[in-house]
């Protein structure tokens, strides 16, 4: 791109016609797919005065809906137990639609399992802080989860058990 006299010029980036195949990846929108609360021990539990043991569960899952959209589900499970029993229980299932156009399927997978939970992830984490709230609680605050991190742990996994995979015997 040239500047000349504060005119922008050249802005084609090189595709003739204005073609389209600049890599492009972006949130086309988001939603609660399904959410469930439970408060099985109320109203015993408000009266409850040890803190819960926390035990939260998460996972990604993809779906392509077509060629350049794929629906990213982000599930997280909150289960909050104490001595006296379960004080609650929440379930959500958050959705975001992805559209990616134009990237190699590396970059693809990369922004399906790291990028997109992580644009999803402080919206899901509202749900459950509301969820936790209106079931009479103290609103429950997840920590920030390092996605990236996490999806390159797995890759490296996977490459070491591919590597180290074989079977007995074979060089």
């Amino acid at each position: 791109m040239a500047d000349e006299g504060d005119v922008l010029t050249n802005l084609s980036n090189g595709a003739p016609n204005g073609a389209d195949n600049q890599p492009v990846a972006g949130l086309i929108s988001q939603y609660v797919k399904d959410l469930s609360v439970e408060n099985p021990k109320a109203p015993e539990s408000f009266q409850w005065q040890e803190q819960p043991e926390l035990d939260v569960q998460f996972n990604i899952a993809a779906k392509q809906v077509n060629e350049e959209v794929h629906e990213i589900e982000l599930k997280i499970s909150v289960n909050a137990k104490c001595a006296s029993g379960t004080a609650y229980i929440v379930e959500v299932s958050y959705c975001g639609l992805v559209g990616m156009r134009n990237m190699p399927d590396e970059q693809k997978h990369a922004f399906t399992y790291a990028e997109a939970p992580r644009l999803l992830f402080p919206f899901a984490r509202r749900v459950i802080s509301d969820a936790v709230r209106d079931a009479g609680f103290q609103p429950l605050m997840l920590d920030p989860i390092d996605f990236n991190g996490i999806y390159l742990q797995q890759l490296q996994s996977r490459r070491q058990q591919e590597e180290g995979g074989a079977p007995a015997g074979q060089a």
